[in-house]
């Protein structure tokens, strides 16, 4: 009896597939939220897709975002359930003082303000790991992507 119990649960173990980890496609859809004088909130999709049976799970530790060639934050996650079988995106967002971004300027903060208005733009770059996490394994993907993005403040 055992045995006619113990060969359907085996069937079933092997009929679910992990043939790989997900395949990571890109980040994109960076934009500026918001920005007031005090912040500037920054997101951004990361593009999955899980040919997998079995979900697992994704976060991201330590992203560094840098504007304009200078570190100004460092993004983390909570963990993100993957869903199996399934094209997903996690969502990236993270709020930097706006100090921080104008405040290295050699004119001071109402100097890179008013620079910051002039132009317009700043680059944006999101540089970091996210790690995928399944039954017992990780895998980790390196995030490097950089993007000009227009801001109003």
């Amino acid at each position: 009896m055992k045995k006619l119990i113990i060969i359907p649960i085996l069937l079933l173990i092997i009929s679910c597939s992990v043939r790989e980890k997900p395949l990571f496609v890109k980040v994109d859809n960076m934009k500026v939220v918001s920005s007031t004088l005090e912040n500037i909130v920054l997101s951004a999709d990361a593009y999955f897709i899980n040919q997998n049976d079995i979900g697992g799970s994704l976060e991201s530790k330590n992203i560094d975002v840098i504007i304009n060639n200078t570190k100004v934050a460092e993004m983390s996650s909570e963990m993100f359930e993957v869903p199996a079988g399934e094209e997903f995106t996690i969502p990236l967002k993270v709020i930097v003082p706006t100090k921080k971004v104008f405040g290295s300027n050699e004119n001071g903060l109402l100097g890179g303000i008013l620079n910051g208005l002039i132009n317009k733009k700043i680059t944006v770059q999101y540089k970091g790991i996210i790690t995928y996490h399944k039954l017992g394994f990780s895998y980790d993907y390196e995030v490097d992507t950089t993007q000009e993005l227009k801001i109003k403040i």
